[in-house]
């Protein structure tokens, strides 16, 4: 009896106390807790409405006139006008330099016409050194029909190459001759060459001989009524030649 009792009830006691023996008290580890959280409410999200109605008040904003932003404008000076003419340097070997202005490569009527005093071949040389500037200037007196006239109709110009007096340029009408080279020019819009003779540029043995021509693409810039200047556009293969054209005109 006493043996039956001890194999139940030893049992019990024993793992009673075992577990009380064994039972711990673990201090508890404060962690940083990286889930997001969900107390935080997130910001208002713009809606289209609100979106359109901040666009309209900077469109107010930049519409708004301002007296000194208007006083500013009315100072400046006006801007110059750029635009891209077809522009040829022509002239017999023994001649005179022409230049020829065309807005369109396919038109025989020039835009503008000169006859410049420099021979050819100085002007050969000229550019050799990759840097030519050419300036026409003409003096109208008050009171003068040259005053209100267009730049472009002056009918003589003072020339200066580099600096230096070479004489009188002046305007002229297209002639059969010219109107016949251009036409045989139509196909080219930028390149340098000799034409056969029979184009009778010039008078006398200066309409002798081969032609020789440098035909590109310039740069027209109107700076105001009384100015304007045609600037060389070089080809980007092609090494950098400076040659500029000004009209100038001072009252």
């Amino acid at each position: 009896m006493t043996k039956t009792l001890r194999r139940f009830l030893l049992p019990c006691f024993t793992t009673s106390t075992t577990s009380s023996s064994s039972t711990t008290i673990t201090p508890v580890k404060k962690r940083l807790s990286t889930s997001l959280r969900n107390d935080i409410e997130d910001p208002p999200r713009k809606t289209q409405e609100n979106i359109d109605q901040t666009q309209s008040e900077d469109d107010e904003n930049d519409g708004a006139y301002s007296p000194s932003a208007a006083a500013i404008a009315a100072a400046a000076p006006p801007r110059a006008s750029k635009t891209m003419v077809i522009g040829t340097i022509f002239g017999h070997r023994r001649g005179h330099v022409w230049f020829c202005v065309q807005h369109d490569r396919l038109s025989t009527r020039p835009a503008l016409l000169l006859e410049l005093p420099i021979p050819t071949h100085l002007l050969v040389k000229e550019m050799r050194c990759g840097l030519v500037r050419i300036a026409l200037e003409t003096l109208t007196r008050p009171g003068s029909e040259l005053v209100s006239c267009p730049l472009r109709s002056v009918p003589v110009w003072t020339m200066l190459c580099n600096g230096r007096k070479l004489g009188f340029a002046g305007r002229r009408k297209a002639t059969e001759s010219t109107r016949l080279m251009l036409k045989t020019m139509q196909s080219i819009t930028v390149g340098a060459g000799v034409l056969p003779a029979g184009f009778g540029f010039g008078s006398g043995s200066e309409a002798d001989g081969e032609l020789m021509y440098m035909r590109a693409n310039y740069e027209c810039v109107v700076g105001g009524p009384d100015s304007e200047s045609f600037h060389l556009i070089n080809p980007d293969e092609c090494p950098g030649q400076e040659l500029s054209i000004f009209l100038m005109r001072s009252r």
